[in-house]
């Protein structure tokens, strides 16, 4: 689960299977604790969405936050991880 929000969204696309899909930029900034000590936290992070999420997504507003939820994955040729979003919610 990660509350971010769309920095970036690209614009909605098909899959050769015809399934919508939608890359987005996620912007997360937090104060968390380490070691007894305030820290904060900012991080970009590249995000897919496919289906009826895509779809949703597609509408939501740039800057607007959101708590989503998936899992993590490198893509084949990559380096960096990329969250694949399989839900969101307003935060």
């Amino acid at each position: 689960m990660l509350t971010a929000c769309v920095a970036e969204l690209g614009a909605l696309r098909f899959t050769p299977a015809g399934v919508p899909a939608i890359d987005l930029r996620l912007e997360h900034e937090s104060m968390v604790t380490e070691a007894a000590q305030p820290r904060q936290v900012k991080t970009v992070l590249k995000a897919v969405a496919f289906g009826t999420v895509a779809e949703r997504l597609a509408k939501q507003a740039l800057g607007s936050l959101w708590r989503f939820q998936g899992f993590l994955a490198t893509p084949r040729n990559g380096k960096h991880p990329v969250l694949h979003i399989q839900d969101f919610q307003q935060d």
